[in-house]
């Protein structure tokens, strides 16, 4: 069975950019964060035994392959074909091997370097729009999705994203600009609580102030996740290798 009708069966699509999650005019970044998200979620760490997560992760680093090799994603976009024979598509490769050597462990002063260029950058400002209009200026959304940022950001979050729309750039939801005293309220007391939160895990594991930073990541996993995982995808594929070409092969099916 070749890699098409492999992403048929687990994944129920054989386009290999439904899989990762990203659209056939994404840029190579964009499928390196898509390729990592998606294969955290099945990955032997995470799911030790479990044989159709570890088929899912071998899969999972095949369509990377394909997407990441400028020639081999040439003809699977022209003639919707896959080279099956090829050294990146070898059925002995260790895949987590592969993978670890990709994304290596992100440390925590990785994160905190990261945050402080991130914060105020036009990355940042470009991430907000985005999300803005992902969620149509619905605050608690963007602020659970937004990166690096928690509720003292806020005022400079709403900053940006008012200035966007005086400017022109951004429509102006009426969920952005009246929003009510009590949505701003809740928010506010969720993120006092997912303060004390952290406190008490900080206390639980014994943490000194110079780790006190371990227990917001964690808790931000915890009550953020989807946030979180965004910003370590992000680190993750900042930090990756490229790859090397791969070979040219037997040609595989039409999807």
């Amino acid at each position: 069975m070749g890699i098409l009708e492999q992403c048929e069966e687990l994944f129920k699509t054989s386009n290999l950019y439904e899989v990762l999650g990203v659209t056939k005019e994404a840029a190579e970044s964009e499928i390196r964060r898509g390729y990592y998200k998606v294969s955290l979620q099945v990955h032997p760490d995470r799911a030790p035994g479990d044989e159709l997560a570890t088929k899912k992760f071998q899969i999972l680093g095949k369509v990377y392959a394909v997407l990441s090799d400028k020639d081999q994603r040439a003809i699977y976009d022209e003639q919707g074909v896959v080279e099956e024979e090829t050294d990146s598509m070898n059925q002995e490769r260790n895949w987590e091997e592969h993978w670890r050597r990709l994304f290596p462990k992100i440390t925590l002063q990785d994160i905190m370097d990261f945050e402080k260029k991130y914060k105020g950058s036009e990355e940042e400002t470009q991430d907000l729009s985005r999300l803005y209009l992902q969620h149509e200026g619905d605050m608690d959304r963007i602020m659970e999705s937004a990166l690096c940022c928690n509720v003292e950001d806020e005022p400079r979050i709403k900053d940006i994203l008012q200035s966007a729309i005086d400017a022109g750039d951004l429509p102006a939801y009426k969920a952005f600009t009246h929003e009510s005293a009590k949505k701003k309220n809740n928010r506010k007391r969720k993120a006092e609580k997912e303060r004390r939160e952290a406190e008490e895990m900080q206390r639980e594991m014994g943490l000194n102030s110079e780790d006190s930073l371990v227990a917001m990541i964690k808790q931000r996993q915890k009550s953020k996740e989807s946030g979180f995982n965004s910003l370590i995808a992000d680190l993750e594929a900042k930090y990756c290798k490229s790859g090397g070409k791969a070979g040219s092969g037997k040609r595989g099916k039409k999807k």
